[in-house]
Order: C-alpha cells, then sequence, then structure tokens
C-alpha cells in the first residue's frame, strides 16, 4: 500500500491536523534556511499541472519541490496535447506512468483534483478547482494570521468580496473555524446567497452584507477578488459602485488602524482594495506569499511520504 497521502480539501481536518502541518512548514523552513536545499525528496519527482493560469501558486510549488531536492517538471494546457482533445483521464495516466511522487494540479471544474486522485497512483495535490477548494491558500492564511496572533481563540476574520465564486473562501471557512476562529462573510448579495453559511455548519461562519458593520467586529480582513473570468453578467451595477460599498480603502479602515488586511491575489488594486492599504503597514500580503512557500514545502514533503505531520497522527482527508 502507498505511503503517499492526498490533499484534496480541508473539510474534516481538526484543529491538530492543521496545527501539524503548519509546524512542520515552520520547521522545514527553518532547516531550509540553515542548511540550504534538503534531500527528503531527492530522486522523486513532482509535475505541476495547471490548466488555469497561476503565478503564486504555481511558482511557489516548484520552488518549494525545489527546496526539498526533487526533480521539477511544469506542464500547462496551453501548449500541450490537451489543445489537441486530449482528456483529463488520459493526461492523468500519462504523467502517473512517468513515475511521479506527487501531482499538483489546479483545474477550471469543481472536483476534478478529486476525481483525479482515483486515476493514478501519484499524491494528488489540489491547487485549486473550480469554486470548490484551494487547501494549500487556506493554510498559508492560517500560518500568516498565527504568525500575527499565536492563537485563534476568539478572534474574527472578515472575507470580503467575489465569495460566490471564490475556492480561497470555501477553504478558509472550514480551515479557520478548525481552528477556533469565527468567519463573518461579506458581499453584496449577488456574490454571497444567504445560505452560503448553511454549507458549514456547526461551524462559526456567519454572513454580513454590510462591510462597515462587518468591520466593527473584525480582528483581521481578507480581501478576495472579482472573478470576472467566472461570471455570466448580472452580478454587478458597476465596478465605481462595489468599489464604493465594498471596497477596502484609507478612509474606510482609518477607524481601525492596526487591522491586518490579507489577500490571496492577485489583485485589482483600485477596485477591492486601494494601493495604499495594499502596500500598507498593515498589509500581510507579501507575507502570505512568502509562508507559500514554506507551506507548499510541508505539503509536498507529506504527500510524498517523505515524512510524517509532527504530531505523529495520520491527518484526516475529507472527503474520499
Amino acid at each position: 500500500m502507498s505511503d503517499r497521502r492526498n490533499l484534496l480539501d480541508l473539510e474534516g481536518w481538526s484543529a491538530a491536523d492543521i496545527t501539524a502541518m503548519l509546524d512542520l512548514a515552520v520547521h522545514l523552513r527553518e532547516q531550509h534556511q540553515t542548511n540550504g536545499k534538503l534531500d527528503l525528496l531527492h530522486g522523486q519527482s513532482v509535475i505541476t499541472l495547471f490548466y488555469e493560469n497561476s503565478t503564486r501558486t504555481r511558482v511557489s510549488f516548484e520552488l518549494a519541490a525545489k527546496a526539498l531536492g526533487a526533480d521539477v517538471a511544469n506542464m500547462t494546457a496551453t501548449g500541450s496535447s490537451v489543445e489537441k482533445g486530449e482528456s483529463l483521464l488520459d493526461t492523468i495516466k500519462t504523467l502517473d506512468a512517468m513515475g511521479p511522487s506527487v501531482i499538483v494540479m489546479r483545474h477550471h471544474a469543481s472536483g476534478a483534483a478529486e476525481t483525479a486522485a482515483g486515476w493514478c497512483r501519484a499524491a494528488m495535490v489540489n491547487a485549486g478547482d473550480g469554486w470548490h477548494a484551494h487547501p494549500t491558500q487556506a493554510l498559508l492564511d492560517a500560518l500568516t494570521l498565527r504568525e500575527q496572533w499565536g492563537d485563534f481563540a476568539g478572534k474574527r476574520i472578515v472575507i470580503v468580496g467575489d465569495i460566490q465564486h471564490s475556492r480561497v473562501a470555501r477553504s478558509n471557512c472550514w480551515s479557520l473555524t478548525a481552528l477556533g476562529a469565527e468567519v463573518i462573510l461579506c458581499g453584496p448579495p449577488t456574490l454571497l446567497p444567504a445560505t452560503f453559511a448553511a454549507a458549514y455548519p456547526d461551524r462559526a461562519v456567519s454572513v454580513e452584507y454590510d462591510l462597515s458593520h462587518a468591520l466593527e467586529r473584525a480582528n483581521a480582513v481578507m480581501v478576495l477578488r472579482l472573478q470576472k473570468e467566472r461570471m455570466d453578467g448580472g452580478f454587478l451595477p458597476s465596478l465605481r459602485e462595489y468599489r464604493r460599498d465594498y471596497g477596502l480603502t484609507p478612509e474606510r479602515l482609518a477607524p481601525y488602524p492596526d487591522l491586518p488586511v490579507l489577500h490571496p491575489g492577485p489583485m485589482n488594486e483600485g477596485i477591492e482594495i486601494d494601493p495604499a492599504i495594499a502596500h500598507g503597514a498593515t498589509s500581510r500580503i507579501e507575507r502570505q506569499v512568502a509562508n507559500g512557500v514554506a507551506v507548499r514545502m510541508a505539503v509536498l514533503a507529506w504527500a510524498a511520504g517523505a515524512v510524517d505531520l509532527p504530531q505523529g497522527q495520520e491527518v484526516t482527508y475529507g472527503k474520499k
């Protein structure tokens, strides 16, 4: 039986599971900073398979794999046999036949990573699937906030923006509440169905349509971009109106000068976030990017079976 593990989502992960992965990320980062390239994945290969464009996620996975001593092959749908009509099944089977330890996949269809995991012997790491999940982004967000606070007890995180189309919001709802925080989702009703919180039973997830009211209770705010590529029209009257009601501006944050600000990127500066906020003193956005490499080192090392989590327990994967 393979000792490789899939990371498809964070649904079902406990606080201990998440904390152990974050502890591993910190440990591997310290080891890498002290000793240079590690050899945990020496002689193994990692394939990144991206059906959607990416900068932060793809590059950080590549850097993480190389930091662990792995050989890395990067593939995008553009310029591959996918453009000739090759199916996802055939692509996964072909790549798996090459013997990688881990396949990291981003796909535009929700559930694609879980489906592909059933077709290969390699560990499958979900780098974002449609609207569904982005588990490594949620882990690096948690690490960034843990560095800020130490623990999550009594903390409230406002996630504002295009919730409807956000896999980041969905994964963060699972991870942040597992760690003991409350998540307040905020956005226009067209991008935040009133029933959204019902998808997280017994979790501290609520909906608020007034950003000013949401910020009054916030210990941190995470801004999401408008995913216009996933919209088919009718969601917003205008970008000007959206910025007026939901944009994070210096004026809106003036009563909260110490509020940490996060954004998963890429940013539409001047729409959902003002440049002065994105690059200001309370921005944790560059720290999120840096933490992405450490978290993905931990995920790859664990997924390939090279390390166990510090607590010495198998994590619960969520959906199989």
